[in-house]
């Protein structure tokens, strides 16, 4: 295994392309970020900044500047791809955004390297593998917390850390390259372990908090919502144990006893709520942002959605997933008011 420096591709310079692309840049790796225009000449200018001072091993107070001359920001794919050959992309877009960069990558898809995809979810692998081949394609699973200020601006709110699934002859080389960098990255002998175990995790309080309008500490305080919430998790890991897969901890993250939790004895739930409910602070989480940010796109269809998908194939019952799933969709597309179910859980109790 050779030592010199990764020449990385990182698709958007997001929370997570920041956080990865711009620690392996301090480690010493070069880093090329495509990005849109208007956000490429703002990068260009003043570079990215990274606050890492959570992260007691890098001994720093204050914000971790990377100028603008010691990386590459490209307009299109096309004029990023000129600055390769490259070793690895990162691909960690929301869901809902795959098929449209997908799109862009069809035209240049010889010149492109193989991609570690971060994101939430188990069908953006497959569907990136359509288009590079499933051989160039590297499942991975980002657990610590990045808070995004602007483009090319973060803070580490939650150091956790990285999982790469080790099904590629890259992955140890980037897995040691990540640590070097502090990212506490861990290897995983199988992908679809990790990836679902990663999307439990992001399934718990999520959609349930998007369509309610209530916080996680609020809804897990509740025993008929707690309930909900398990039920629902209880469905993933039905369709997770028809198909062969294990629940695995994750980085800084002890998924096997979320498990439990949604399987355990009814004497563990004030624990279990306790420790649900203060797992993102006061954050609220990212279906909730989207929906009532008004974007008009969800990733629910790519976790909630995923669950209903698979279960069908196993023809494994997954009615609360469903409910959720077919609720924030309509939300998303206006089909239902953001006010119809606020604040009223005995309305969406009441659909089970």
């Amino acid at each position: 295994m050779t030592n010199h420096p990764l020449k990385i591709l990182s698709f958007g310079a997001g929370a997570i392309g920041t956080y990865i692309g711009g620690s392996l840049a301090l480690s010493g790796h070069e880093v090329v970020f495509v990005e849109r225009p208007d956000v490429v000449e703002a990068l260009s200018a003043r570079g990215l900044r990274l606050d890492l001072s959570l992260d007691k091993r890098r001994n720093t107070s204050a914000t971790d500047l990377i100028p603008a001359a010691d990386l590459v920001f490209a307009d299109s794919l096309a004029k990023a791809l000129d600055y390769g050959p490259f070793d690895i992309a990162l691909f960690a877009l929301k869901s809902y955004d795959t098929e449209s960069a997908l799109k862009g990558i069809l035209s240049l898809a010889e010149k492109m390297p193989p991609v570690l995809c971060l994101q939430n979810g188990v069908d953006n692998e497959p569907a990136i593998g359509e288009i590079l081949g499933p051989e160039n394609v590297i499942a991975g699973t980002v657990t610590s917390a990045i808070g995004r200020r602007d483009a090319g601006d973060i803070v580490l709110e939650k150091l956790r850390g990285i999982g790469v699934a080790n099904e590629h002859p890259l992955a140890e080389r980037l897995v040691k390259a990540m640590n070097v960098a502090l990212l506490n990255a861990k290897l995983y002998d199988r992908a679809a372990d990790m990836k679902w175990s990663k999307m439990l995790t992001n399934l718990v309080g999520n959609a349930t908090s998007a369509i309610l309008d209530m916080s996680p500490a609020e809804i897990f305080s509740r025993n008929g919502l707690y309930a909900f919430e398990m039920q629902m998790l209880s469905e993933a890991l039905d369709v997770m144990n028809a198909q062969k897969i294990s629940v695995v901890d994750l980085p800084g993250t002890p998924v096997k006893l979320l498990a439990l939790a949604a399987k355990g004895p009814i004497w563990l739930r004030p624990l279990a709520a306790k420790k649900l409910g203060g797992g993102r602070g006061g954050k609220m989480p990212s279906f909730h942002i989207d929906l009532h940010s008004g974007r008009g796109k969800s990733e629910t269809d790519y976790l909630n959605g995923a669950v209903v998908r698979a279960g069908k194939q196993a023809e494994i019952p997954t009615p609360i997933n469903q409910l959720l799933n077919e609720t924030l969709l309509a939300m998303t597309r206006s089909e239902i008011s953001v006010e119809s179910y606020a604040k009223r859980p005995e309305k969406l109790l009441g659909q089970i």
